[in-house]
């Protein structure tokens, strides 16, 4: 799979929202403007990396809007748009990335159907923008507001974010037009001689531009928290003797351990699936591959923890954990409030929000041979509007 890397611009100065905070920390719901957008961006399995492009005023600010989140170090911007991303750009280059998605701080509600659209166009184009068709009459105006004629909008579409491009396409494009005033990175690639495919963007995806822009974006968040639920599923072999099997971040003595990359907790594991379920967030071997050596051995609650704050950067909750654990060995009954309790310390819930169960398969099957263990779990959560 190419490897796609986030560029957010938030190093703007917002004068058109007036006095006070740029437009990018300006309260949103209880949460900066930029803490969504990077929120958003952060929980989506296509996306490898993420890295913000901040004015060097703003890094105590930009600090509290991403505390929490698995980012890149930001990189202070320039004089203008252009300059920032260019700056931006240049800092992707040990990353090596495919793509690259250069996205405004200020679009928080940015969608999952939008970012892969963009993607599955980079497939066979250099560049891909969102876009909107223009659908309402366009007027021409002249000194003193006076109508001067009606525009032909056939063919006119309006410009979104994130704009994908293959990475060292548009690099090389803002290399050969640096110094240059155009209005957004596709414009730069059109320059460069480069074709821009148009897909479809999403009415939603709105840029907060002005105060007017931020009370309509408050009004998404008007609505009471939807409910959305997430199931999880793992199964790890027992391999060699050992000691014992990490079920649920508790240890428990048994004379094999499991098989995995990881620690092979399948009960945390199956529960961080569920998480990330419930919030569209792909699912476990996308934010931890077994291919990345960082993970070998890795202690399960680190998945788990990382599920639990994508849910709560996205301003959401858990409202109930169900697990159930199949095996024959080793029993798990004797264990069940430790887990509970080890579980709900995990996410910083209530051991009541959480239910451990266990069962086995009366001998059927690779977990009734004693092969190995499964574990399923179901996730409640909320998120907001």
């Amino acid at each position: 799979m190419a490897k796609a890397v986030a560029l957010v611009v938030a190093a703007g100065r917002g004068h058109r929202m007036g006095e006070g905070l740029p437009k990018q920390y300006r309260d949103l719901a209880g949460r900066p403007v930029l803490r969504h957008t990077l929120a958003t961006l952060a929980a989506n399995p296509s996306i490898a990396a993420i890295r913000a492009v901040i004015h060097p005023d703003d890094r105590a600010l930009y600090d509290q809007a991403a505390k929490g989140l698995s980012l890149l170090d930001p990189v202070y911007g320039g004089r203008t748009r252009q300059e920032s991303v260019f700056l931006g750009l240049e800092s992707l280059g040990v990353l090596t990335p495919d793509f690259v998605l250069v996205h405004d701080g200020a679009r928080p509600f940015v969608d999952c159907g939008t970012v892969s659209r963009v993607l599955a166009a980079l497939e066979h184009n250099p560049c891909a923008v969102p876009a909107l068709p223009i659908v309402d009459t366009l007027k021409r105006s002249q000194v003193g507001g006076i109508a001067a004629g009606t525009v032909d909008r056939t063919g006119l579409w309006r410009a979104q974010t994130p704009q994908g491009f293959r990475y060292a396409d548009i690099m090389a494009a803002h290399r050969a037009h640096s110094g240059r005033e155009l209005t957004d990175d596709a414009a730069v690639a059109e320059a460069a001689g480069l074709t821009v495919a148009l897909v479809d963007g999403d009415e939603d995806n709105v840029k907060i531009t002005t105060n007017a822009d931020l009370e309509r974006a408050r009004r998404h968040f008007s609505a009471p928290p939807g409910f959305r639920v997430g199931m999880g599923m793992d199964v790890h072999a027992f391999s060699s003797a050992g000691d014992g099997v990490w079920l649920g971040g508790v240890l428990i003595a048994h004379d094999r351990v499991l098989e995995g990359h990881s620690d092979a907790d399948v009960a945390l594991h199956a529960i961080t699936d569920a998480i990330l379920g419930a919030i569209a967030a792909g699912d476990i071997g996308h934010h931890f591959p077994p291919s990345d050596l960082r993970w070998k051995g890795m202690s399960s609650d680190h998945f788990l923890t990382h599920a639990g704050a994508l849910l709560s950067a996205l301003g959401g909750a858990i409202v109930h954990i169900d697990l159930t654990v199949i095996c024959e060995r080793p029993r798990v009954s004797p264990h069940r409030e430790r887990i509970r309790a080890r579980i709900a310390d995990i996410l910083g819930i209530g051991e009541s929000r959480v239910s451990v169960k266990a069962t086995t398969t009366e001998g059927l099957g690779f977990t009734g041979r004693r092969e190995g263990i499964a574990a399923q779990a179901v996730a409640t959560v909320t998120v907001p509007g």
